[in-house]
């Protein structure tokens, strides 16, 4: 990672309700130089939110009294923070709507703790590494302009904003466009090679990003499917 990736100035907040867990996690994450906080609950994780400002959340699922998906809710009312869930269950239900309430990246028990730490390290990657842009704005066409350089669309005149993830694959599609990237291609440059068996995670956010770009997300003109393929930028007339 880069200076401004250095372990000692970032902090996470890991949240379970298994005091072995937490301490195994804590201890592996602060032996890489990370600062670490911790919560047993989700309404704990809530207060801790705003007491430490994390850099990323570690959250387990399967909590009492309020479940990581619901305190995911609630963190995404008042926080962009990057958020990795944790369950025992490999359940792909659980995993969309995981990411469907905001979380970045989803995780099941048991994990090998190399594996832990490479995606917390893509995570954070993603985050504070912006897309570099070759032109802060691209004006696609009368309805639709991205600005790069503040995560943001301005679509039909109204500005929306773009997590950093859907940020990234919106610029690697954009500046490719008219030309068909595979699955296997986006996952390597958005996600990074730690995800290359994560096809679902192209596709939610192909949904997520349609949902903020297109008029008719289930007819879109600007994201095309190429099916079994991929997916294309629409072309589109570029400054001289």
């Amino acid at each position: 990672m880069t200076d401004q990736f250095n372990p000692a100035g970032i902090t996470i907040l890991v949240v379970d309700d298994e005091p072995r867990l937490r301490d195994v996690t804590r201890l592996n994450l602060e032996m890489e130089g990370y600062r670490v906080a911790e919560a047993a609950t989700g309404y704990e994780a809530i207060e801790k939110l705003r007491e430490v400002l994390p850099d990323l959340i570690i959250m387990d699922v399967m909590m009492p009294e309020l479940d990581g998906f619901a305190a995911l809710k609630g963190i995404r009312e008042v926080s962009t923070v990057p958020v990795i869930m944790l369950t025992v269950r490999n359940d792909e239900r659980d995993r969309i709507r995981g990411l469907d309430l905001g979380a970045d990246d989803y995780m099941t028990k048991p994990f090998s703790t190399p594996e832990l730490l490479s995606r917390v390290k893509a995570v954070l990657r993603r985050t504070f590494t912006p897309a570099p842009a070759r032109r802060a704005e691209v004006v696609v066409d009368d309805e639709l302009t991205i600005d790069f350089e503040r995560r943001e669309v301005i679509v039909r005149g109204q500005h929306v904003t773009l997590r950093p993830t859907e940020a990234r694959l919106l610029y690697h599609l954009v500046n490719n466009a008219g030309r068909l990237l595979s699955h296997e291609t986006i996952l390597s440059r958005v996600w990074g090679n730690e995800y290359r068996d994560e096809d679902h995670y192209v596709r939610l956010y192909i949904t997520y990003l349609r949902q903020k770009i297109e008029r008719d997300p289930s007819h879109p003109v600007y994201i095309l499917t190429e099916r079994g393929m991929g997916y294309r930028f629409k072309e589109f007339p570029t400054s001289p």
